[in-house]
């Protein structure tokens, strides 16, 4: 069935068109908390607010909500204050970097020096000597390192809770989960803790926080952003990506963090996204699939995100893009997604200090990741080329595909957390079928809001597309938002947990 309903909406607007831009900075100070990380940098350019107060008022934020929302695992007051006073130096005597004195908070998988780096685990771990390379070139474009986000046990579920820190909720509605793995991350952008943040995806673990905290989530091309110390991350899965309520603000993140160690195994050559934030898409030939890649287990598709995404698929269409429905030939990717997400979480969990305290679903993981870690692993990595020569058929005939980045709205907290590991899989498969795939391939995909299920619950659409193709997808998402305008709705405060539910989550 094509959403292309005439041929108007098939001509539509001209590539030359430009794209209509955003809403301008206000002038004065900054007073609010929902400033992006474009109007931030802007502001301390030109001198109408310091990085020190902007700083505070960021930690003020984390302080207010730590307790409800739970977003961080370690908070750099003191040292993010410093940092932010450094800037301010530089700032006044004249030095512009594309971040200087902004607030970033980065996920707990990624080294921060005089941090350590627990990836939602249990246990004292020894504070990094050094910075992951995403973040010194984050340092490098100046920004401010305010905290470690909170994430789930070695990024493996899409839901942010353990007994190492609690339960991180969502700010839309704290008895519900804001999704995960980059769970705190999108819970301390979407609550205006911060303007922007660093989240990892390995099976959409940026894409679905992003869906259910009413945010735009970037992952991008494999080895877009550089993994180090780790030449790749989980055999080639995961990659970091950002989280912000604007296509500008995630592109002017991307373009910062972006770059390669010289021990990273994936290089690919780079782009200029927020270059691509300001263009126009031209017309796009767009694919729809509802079918998600085979598990052999029940996905069903809940009507609210049924309802969201074709509403997306809508607007598209009334843009001038051609829309109908077509599916990528997925074959059985889910045999290659396997063996190298065990056998990642096998690897991660020998850095632990104390494996004893793992979940008893990590330690099952671990152990199944060091049995499939020999022919196994180098089967399911021999494959890829096959595998993206599949589904990149799709392609040939369509620019991006459209999907939903889960099948469900955001569970509620403790849904996911108490069951076993073969009943956590079944739930998560359900709930999120949509994101994992692009992993396995290593191509970019980007989710952007699709408005809220018939409880108020954020909901997300996915705009997926072949190797290297983040300015496509991020032109197409900037005009969506023009179209949308969904960075103009925020939570309205932090509503209580229904009856049963603890804030703290401890």
């Amino acid at each position: 069935m094509s959403v292309d309903e005439n041929e108007e909406r098939r001509t539509g607007p001209s590539p030359e068109r430009p794209r209509r831009p955003g809403p301008a900075a206000p002038s004065g100070s900054l007073d609010g908390q929902w400033e992006g990380l474009t109007e931030q940098a802007r502001a301390l350019a030109e001198g109408r607010v310091t990085a020190v107060a902007l700083a505070q008022r960021c930690l003020d934020r984390i302080a207010a909500t730590q307790d409800t929302v739970n977003a961080f695992r370690r908070i750099r007051s003191e040292a993010a204050l410093a940092e932010a006073a450094e800037a301010d130096r530089r700032l006044a005597a004249g030095e512009r970097l594309p971040l200087l004195g902004v607030p970033i908070a980065v996920k707990d998988d990624t080294d921060v020096a005089g941090e350590p780096t627990a990836f939602g685990c249990a246990g004292e771990f020894p504070p990094k000597q050094h910075d992951a390379e995403v973040v010194r070139r984050l340092r490098a474009a100046g920004a401010v390192i305010v905290g470690k986000t909170n994430a789930c046990e070695l990024g493996q579920w899409p839901f942010t809770e353990g007994p190492a820190f609690g339960a991180t909720r969502n700010p839309w509605n704290l008895a519900h989960t804001p999704g995960g793995s980059s769970g705190g991350s999108a819970a301390a952008v979407a609550a205006g803790m911060v303007p922007a943040a660093l989240g990892t995806d390995g099976a959409g673990s940026v894409r679905i926080p992003a869906a259910w905290s009413h945010l735009v989530g970037i992952k991008p091309q494999r080895g877009r952003i550089s993994t180090w110390p780790d030449p790749e991350a989980f055999q080639g899965i995961t990659g970091i990506g950002p989280l912000a309520r604007t296509v500008e603000d995630a592109a002017l993140l991307l373009d910062a963090a972006s770059g390669n160690h010289a021990g990273d195994l994936h290089r690919p050559p780079g782009i200029a996204a927020q270059e691509a934030a300001g263009r126009d898409p031209g017309r796009l030939r767009i694919a729809l699939s509802w079918k998600p890649a085979a598990t052999f287990t029940r996905k069903p598709l809940h009507p609210d995100v049924r309802d969201a995404v074709t509403a997306v698929a809508r607007t598209l269409a009334g843009l001038g893009h051609f829309v109908e429905e077509a599916e990528p030939d997925y074959g059985l990717v889910g045999l290659a997604f396997v063996p190298r997400a065990t056998a990642g979480v096998g690897e991660w969990a020998t850095r632990v200090p104390d494996p004893r305290l793992l979940d008893r679903r990590t330690q099952g993981a671990a152990r199944l990741g060091r049995l499939l870690g020999g022919p196994p692993l180098r089967r399911a990595r021999a494959v890829e080329r096959r595998q993206q020569r599949r589904i990149g058929m799709l392609f040939g005939r369509y620019d991006v595909l459209l999907t939903p980045t889960t099948a469900t709205p955001p569970p509620r907290v403790g849904t996911l957390a108490r069951l076993s590991g073969w009943q956590t899989d079944k739930a998560m498969i359900a709930a999120c079928p949509y994101a994992w795939p692009w992993n396995v391939l290593g191509w970019p995909g980007l989710s952007v809001p699709a408005g809220f299920s018939t409880d108020g619950l954020p909901l997300g659409a996915q705009l997926l597309g072949p190797a290297h193709a983040e300015p496509r997808l991020i032109s197409l998402a900037a005009q969506l938002q023009d179209a949308l305008r969904w960075h103009e709705r925020r939570p309205d405060g932090h509503p209580a947990p229904t009856a049963g539910v603890s804030p703290e989550g401890r």
